[in-house]
């Protein structure tokens, strides 16, 4: 473990809280007003049974950070509460719980490579691929009036998420997706 100040811990670090456990870092926003102490806000996830927690700690504050191993997996399919990755280079497969994917799991699509951080020997939290592509399984029709660059309207893909999409996008079509936030990225090529 080493000492990193908490304007430095991103998504996917895995930090020791006050309570000795480990958690995986969801979010961290750092905000800095114009007087007053700027401020790290934390959203994280207890690696031992997946509760979420906030907090809020200066900027300078230290905090512990694990240092995790970050192993390439493909995505093989989902069995129950678990998830099945393989892994490339010498064929193991592990399993990993849904509760430490979390909301995640929509974006997991079947060979999909992504990276397992292992924290001694045990997956802690998975790193999807920036984007995926995914076809609209439905959506609404388009509103007489509605212009496309000020409006977006909601659409269901095949994962089951919802993505807000522009007016033009119909049903089948296959558009790219930003894994982080969920955003419409643009429509595929292919």
């Amino acid at each position: 473990m080493v000492k990193v100040i908490a304007s430095n811990i991103r998504k996917g670090n895995v930090v020791e809280h006050d309570d000795g456990q480990l958690y995986v870092v969801l979010k961290a926003d750092s905000f800095r007003p114009g007087k007053g102490t700027p401020t790290t806000t934390i959203d994280m996830r207890r690696i031992s049974d997946g509760v979420k927690t906030v907090i809020t700690v200066k900027t300078t504050e230290g905090l512990e950070r694990a240092f995790v191993e970050e192993v390439k997996h493909n995505f093989l399919y989902k069995d129950g509460e678990e998830f099945i990755f393989i892994n490339n280079e010498n064929y193991e497969q592990i399993t990993i719980p849904e509760k430490l994917i979390g909301d995640q799991a929509v974006w997991l699509q079947e060979n999909a490579e992504c990276s397992v951080l292992m924290f001694d020997g045990k997956p802690v939290t998975i790193d999807l691929p920036p984007r995926v592509t995914m076809a609209i399984m439905s959506t609404e029709p388009v509103v007489k009036g509605q212009t496309a660059s000020s409006s977006y309207k909601p659409a269901i893909v095949e994962s089951g998420a919802r993505v807000m999409v522009p007016p033009h996008i119909d049903v089948g079509t296959r558009i790219i997706i930003n894994t982080e936030d969920s955003s419409y990225v643009e429509r595929a090529k292919d």
